[in-house]
């Protein structure tokens, strides 16, 4: 299937307004370009979502982050780390994903800024989502959340980091993250399959940029290959994964790496539910405003997602 025509014409509108960066090196601009074309989407109006501002106090740093609550007493909790290669991106860039996922799902949300390489590389984006997701379930009796669920979600490079946050937390504390809920994960550091070659350089996310975004999260290092905080696939897990649904796009270099994910959990004894999104492109969940159909495939994966924690 071709490229959604409304993702096209915005992609289309994006290249004649901007120029390419002077510095594609330069992470803070890297930072900047990407909440500039963030804030083009309309934001969505959903008064019956509540939106409180939080901080998360772990040792030696605090994280900010921001907690969206439907109307429904007791909701579950989805904890959720934004995608962004690691480098790029916050709670304001994923705003609008965030507050419709409440709404969609109707779970409370809690939407986590874990610190950014490369001024914090690996393993410190790790670090965060681990402790980050560890106090967020501490905290649901006092927040008023249901304390019989916990998913942990994001997308990207957010979905990686969720992904080893659960994998480690529940190594821990064994079905402390009853769920997970991945759009559009990184699953691996490598940049070979055929997904990645089809779409060397897709809309959204090239080939050329992942491999800028794993150079800078591991800070040039080499990948240390059997470490899964790393390479989620690099060992069989401890435990079951928990339920999984991951969403895919298909004109996205990552479209592989949720594939695989998906069958990691099946054939380590868990359950995993794959979502296509067709003629979707990398990055499309951040717009649903701008296109109906990726809109469409946002709400099918919140259903899953509502139905399984019913």
């Amino acid at each position: 299937m071709s490229i959604d025509a409304d993702l096209a014409a915005y992609y289309a509108r994006i290249a004649q307004q901007y120029a390419p960066l002077p510095d594609p090196n330069d992470a803070v601009a890297r930072r900047q370009r990407f909440a500039e074309l963030s804030s083009q989407a309309p934001q969505p109006q959903l008064p019956h979502i509540q939106i409180t501002e939080m901080t998360i106090p772990l040792p030696g740093r605090t994280l900010r982050a921001r907690l969206y609550r439907p109307a429904r007493k007791r909701p579950p909790l989805l904890v959720y780390f934004h995608g962004g290669g690691w480098v790029v991106g916050d709670v304001d860039t994923h705003h609008s994903l965030c507050a419709l996922a409440a709404a969609d799902a109707d779970v409370a949300v809690i939407s986590v800024d874990y610190r950014l390489a490369p001024e914090h590389p690996f393993p410190a984006p790790c670090d965060d989502a681990h402790a980050a997701l560890l106090w967020c379930a501490e905290q649901r009796v006092r927040l008023g959340l249901a304390s019989d669920a916990l998913v942990a979600g994001g997308d990207s490079a957010g979905g990686h980091l969720a992904a080893q946050a659960c994998a480690s937390v529940n190594a821990a504390v064994p079905g402390l993250v009853t769920h997970q809920w991945l759009i559009y994960p990184v699953a691996r550091p490598y940049l070979d399959t055929p997904s990645y070659i089809a779409h060397a350089n897709g809309i959204g996310l090239s080939r050329e940029d992942m491999r800028w975004y794993w150079e800078k999260f591991l800070d040039g290092a080499q990948a240390p290959q059997d470490d899964t905080r790393v390479d989620l696939l690099a060992a069989p897990p401890s435990h079951v994964l928990p339920p999984t649904i991951v969403l895919v796009a298909e004109h996205d270099p990552l479209h592989d790496d949720g594939v695989a994910y998906a069958h990691f959990v099946e054939q380590h004894g868990g359950r995993a539910e794959l979502i296509k999104a067709h003629g979707m492109t990398h990055g499309f969940a951040r717009l649903q405003s701008l296109s109906p159909a990726g809109r469409r495939a946002m709400q099918d994966a919140a259903a899953r997602l509502r139905h399984w924690l019913a």
